[in-house]
């Protein structure tokens, strides 16, 4: 068959494809909402250059991952490595210490001091000791991990909302007043500051301006991001930012009747529908079961848990230090997710064996599980060792 020969086009024609491409762009962009943000929501994606694409790494968007526990627990570790390989994250163990072995000289004190329990004491040392570490390798971020804990399969890309959620309540805005925040109660409250602000929907995030340092935004201490209960920030905190994004519809949050939480009352569970999220700034949290520090949060934390009095469990000191109570300054930028991403995992064996701090009921599980976790990696190591996608759901509707 003999082949058709066309003449070439006209440049001019080429020329006035190539501007009506153009002007097609110009105004679809144009046209799009002032907020890229629910695009970057969609998950997996992120706009070339975004520091989001980090939280895909080994690590999660930080520096480091560390694992806090005791080397004679290597059932923990063992499982921890595993959860880890499956999930293509790296971590490195800092051993966790004895409570009897710590003097009491060792231990910062007050004139009215008491020695705390041995196991509080230790577990308060072994989170000392991967703070010590930050700092002292000047890494400019970490997550540190108690060594029980269970993630969802799903974990980046919790953590990518978790991230737009974060920039949203501490990055300026990108328009409107110049140094503006989306949270007029942001970055501490004034006087004349509202006791209430209006809830920030997920998928209509304000534009901010896009972080420098981190993914999760360049303004933050500490966020703690595995708990067993968080407030709202309360009305008349004169410390905490009081705004909040809410997510809803978002299919990892396991239904209202497997959510529980120590904090009462549960407005989380009790004023949002089903499978609801919110982000907000840390008010009177409960377990330190995982939690992220900047260089800058790792610091002041060193100095104000680490070498100010030790009178209390690890996570009450967690919580002073983020709300400025207690003899430790305000001003300290740590946020939250309710319900948690990192929640402990409890393995089928004598309930006694659960914990090294707090006293368990000496009664046998013959189910392992997981607190609020819907794709747990722990129970769903056969699925992915396998290669398959038919995850189990501990909490289906």
């Amino acid at each position: 068959m003999e082949s058709i020969h066309l003449p070439p086009l006209p440049r001019r024609v080429l020329y006035a494809f190539g501007s009506a491409l153009l002007l097609t762009f110009v105004l679809l962009r144009s046209l799009a909402p002032e907020s890229s943000t629910f695009r970057v929501a969609h998950r997996g994606w992120a706009p070339a250059g975004d520091l989001l694409r980090d939280i895909r790494n080994s690590t999660l968007g930080f520096e480091h991952i560390f694992v806090v526990g005791l080397p004679s627990r290597s059932d923990r570790r063992d499982n921890i490595v595993l959860q880890a390989a499956l999930s293509d994250i790296q971590v490195e163990f800092i051993d966790g210490v004895l409570g009897q072995d710590i003097p009491d000289k060792a231990i910062p004190t007050s004139p009215d001091h008491k020695r705390p329990a041995d196991p509080v004491l230790g577990c308060w040392r072994g989170h000392m000791n991967a703070v010590r570490e930050i700092v002292r390798r000047n890494l400019t971020s970490a997550l540190i991990l108690e060594d029980d804990v269970d993630w969802d399969v799903r974990i980046r890309d919790q953590l990518q909302d978790f991230a737009l959620s974060i920039r949203a309540l501490t990055q300026p805005l990108l328009r409107g007043d110049a140094g503006g925040y989306a949270d007029p109660t942001y970055p501490m409250p004034s006087d004349n500051s509202p006791e209430s602000v209006p809830d920030m929907d997920f998928y209509q995030l304000p534009a901010t301006v896009p972080p420098s340092t981190y993914p999760y935004g360049d303004n933050w201490d500490l966020l703690w991001v595995g708990h067993c209960g968080m407030h709202f920030p309360f009305k008349g905190s004169k410390t905490i930012p009081k705004g909040r994004v809410i997510r809803h519809n978002d299919v990892t949050v396991a239904p209202k009747k497997s959510l529980w939480t120590f904090n009462i009352p549960f407005t989380l569970k009790e004023t949002y529908p089903e499978h609801t999220r919110a982000y907000h700034h840390v008010q009177e949290g409960v377990c330190s079961l995982g939690y992220a520090l900047s260089q800058r949060g790792a610091r002041k934390l060193l100095h104000e848990v680490g070498l100010k009095d030790v009178n209390a469990g690890y996570d009450l000191l967690l919580r002073w230090f983020c709300e400025g109570v207690k003899g430790r300054r305000p001003g300290r930028q740590c946020l939250t997710t309710q319900p948690a991403l990192f929640h402990h995992h409890r393995m089928a064996g004598p309930e006694s064996h659960m914990s090294d701090i707090g006293n368990h009921p000496n009664k046998f599980r013959h189910k392992a599980m997981t607190d609020m976790v819907r794709w747990s990696v722990r129970l769903n190591a056969d699925v992915l060792m396998e290669g398959r996608t038919d995850f189990v759901d501990q909490y289906p509707d």
